[in-house]
């Protein structure tokens, strides 16, 4: 049987996921011991919450949020505009065969989940559940 290539629903593999939380504590710690230091990222306390691999290991996408979410945008370009001195960072404390590309992105997922809750909470969402549990009964 062959195996299948494409995009499936399983998830991240358990390799992609071990890969990525180590990239993501090597950069934390490279960004909080102040090994990296950059006009643009003074005074800005960066979180990485999550790391996620593509199925070849070759590029890890860092979800990024400053604390109080201030300068997002400037700080996520400083990252982008530093990735490859910190890729070479994070290479020195790792040992793969290929250290992947790293990109920064902004993680709005408290953002996306405070929108989707006003939404749900909205009178014109709750009239059409009323309606529905109505009709069910």
């Amino acid at each position: 049987m062959a195996r299948h290539h494409g995009q499936d629903n399983r998830g991240p593999s358990q390799r992609q996921l071990k890969v990525g939380e180590t990239v993501r504590k090597e950069l934390s710690d490279i960004l909080t011991r102040g090994e990296f230091s950059d006009p643009d990222l003074e005074g800005a306390i960066v979180t990485i919450p999550e790391v996620r691999m593509t199925p070849d290991l070759r590029v890890a996408t860092c979800l990024v949020m400053p604390l109080g979410g201030k300068n997002a945008e400037k700080v996520e370009k400083a990252l982008n505009r530093s990735a490859k001195y910190l890729r070479g960072q994070v290479s020195r404390r790792l040992t793969m065969k290929y250290m992947p590309d790293l990109r920064f992105i902004l993680d709005t997922r408290f953002d996306d989940d405070d929108r989707i809750g006003t939404l749900l909470h909205s009178p014109e969402v709750s009239r059409d559940l009323g309606s529905d549990e109505i009709a069910e009964d």
